[in-house]
């Protein structure tokens, strides 16, 4: 089969569908974790079986010298513990604990890749039901991925990516589908897309993400840099990410998507940040950006005056709202020279008083804020609220900040809203440009936002105030007579039509 006889479509319908087995009997929350596990190992498997079959196409049936050449594979997978071991005892009871073991040896044997990334996750958890129901469960779900449209061999469906797109959009429709908890793991792909653009990485760039999730935004910027360099993995990611389960989608999604040179950690980065230099310090990047947690209440606001990192030498951010702990961690960890960030916050970070307006003060006297843009209502799973994109940087050459108003234009969906591709190119273009825009863009100066108490409320800057159109009174009052007309009318059929049917005086 040639590889342009599978489509993108085929494969991201196939992998929903495998979890039809779900629902209904086990919460969406829950589904995700075991459908995406399933995934990565099917395609362990298939990928293994792809490469071990050619070698014997290419030497013959010799196993010893086969076993040795896989050796050098990006991966290792013990014998019996592939996919197709598993699928073949299905009808057999322990489904879960068999399911359990091969994902521990799979671990075991490739420990410096993915040491920990199963730990959160049993197939012969209760979650499921009692144990004829949970194998009878597993059973279907092994089914659904021997499924033919789900053979993941790369001799049928050629480019990697392909793996890792299904696998990002079952994030994306888990996200969109498991309600607000979901919108913690994944940030829209259009607003990483616009991220990773206007931070523009490039070769040999150290990019990271102190609230990673499922590690969509990184792999967005390093796709700016393969993109733009024939393919080129020379950058490395780095990320931290608090919940457990969504650190392992994170180290499954780097995998999938061929990327080998990064560095995830599982941890409270406010907390306990574990990015740390030789010298136990902050290690600093080229390129920092982040989707947190909007408004955290309990980020770490005991320790944080006494922060052995002095992340917080400007300010302690509100005990309630943790999105200032968040940007000041990542300004923290900038390169003093090439250093430049892209946060997603509420709005609410722009113009609160308090210790964050004395923060957000600080931060534009010391010249690294370098542009605010106001996103458009439902762009994010689980809340509605408008976010704004804070672009900070270390390198900046003049000490206005761009305010841009992107909050209008986008395409319009019943639950969710999106950005097309026009709809970033303008932001990004306006960005480069950093001009005037009539009711898009303004250039606001120093001194401007000194006299606005530095207060960086957008409407304050662009102005959308459009005029209204002139009423011509005259039409209207033509136009109300012609209703009136017609109603007049159509009273007079009614009362000749009850009368008909006996119910007139």
């Amino acid at each position: 089969m040639s590889n342009d006889s599978v489509k993108q479509e085929q494969i991201n319908k196939a992998v929903w569908n495998a979890c039809d087995t779900f629902r209904g009997t086990v919460d969406p929350s829950i589904y995700k974790d075991y459908v995406l596990t399933m995934l990565f190992v099917k395609y362990l498997s298939d990928v293994y079986q792809d490469h071990y079959d050619n070698y014997v196409a290419e030497y013959g049936d010799t196993p010893e010298l086969i076993e040795e050449l896989m050796k050098n594979e990006r991966f290792v997978l013990p014998r019996d513990s592939g996919f197709y071991a598993l699928y073949d005892q299905r009808h057999e009871p322990g489904n879960g604990e068999r399911i359990d073991k091969a994902l521990h040896a799979i671990e075991e044997a490739n420990i410096v890749k993915l040491a920990d990334v199963f730990q959160d996750i049993s197939f012969n958890s209760n979650k499921l039901g009692d144990e004829k129901q949970k194998n009878d469960i597993l059973r279907h779900l092994l089914e659904d991925f021997a499924r033919p449209e789900l053979n993941l061999r790369p001799s049928r469906i050629g480019k990697l990516d392909v793996i890792g797109n299904a696998y990002e959009y079952l994030i994306k429709n888990f996200a969109a589908t498991s309600g607000k908890k979901a919108g913690e793991f994944y940030t829209p792909p259009e607003v990483s897309e616009l991220m990773a653009e206007i931070v523009a990485p490039k070769e040999g760039d150290e990019i990271c993400d102190p609230a990673c999730g499922s590690a969509s935004l990184l792999l967005k910027c390093a796709n700016q840099i393969r993109k733009g360099n024939d393919g080129s993995k020379n950058f490395a990611l780095f990320g931290q990410e608090a919940i457990g389960s969504t650190w392992a989608l994170a180290k499954m999604n780097m995998f999938l998507h061929g990327i080998d040179n990064h560095k995830l950690e599982w941890g409270d980065t406010i907390r306990n940040p574990k990015l740390l230099d030789e010298n136990g310090g902050l290690k600093h990047f080229d390129i920092v950006v982040a989707n947190p947690p909007f408004s955290l209440e309990k980020w770490g606001f005991e320790g944080a005056d006494s922060d052995p990192y002095a992340r917080f030498r400007r300010g302690v951010p509100p005990k309630s709202k943790g999105d200032y702990a968040f940007i000041l961690h990542m300004i923290e960890t900038l390169k003093p020279k090439t250093g430049r960030m892209a946060v997603v916050v509420p709005h609410g970070v722009l113009f609160r008083g308090s210790a964050e307006g004395k923060i957000r003060q600080k931060l534009i006297e010391e010249n690294l804020l370098d542009a605010v843009i106001g996103l458009p209502e439902k762009l994010f799973y689980g809340t509605g609220i408008p976010a704004a994109v804070l672009v900070f940087r270390k390198d900046k050459t003049d000490n206005n900040v761009l305010f841009i108003d992107a909050s209008r234009e986008f395409k319009a969906g019943k639950n969710q809203n999106q950005l097309s591709d026009e709809n970033i190119a303008k932001v990004v273009e306006t960005y480069k440009q950093r001009e005037n825009l009539d009711k898009y863009a303004y250039l606001a100066s120093l001194e401007e936002l000194q006299e606005n108490d530095f207060n960086l409320n957008i409407p304050r800057y662009v102005d959308t105030f459009e005029e209204e159109e002139e009423i011509d009174l005259m039409a209207v009052q033509a136009e109300r007579k012609e209703i009136e007309a017609e109603i007049a009318k159509l009273n007079e059929q009614m009362d000749g039509y009850l009368k008909e049917l006996g119910y007139g005086a």
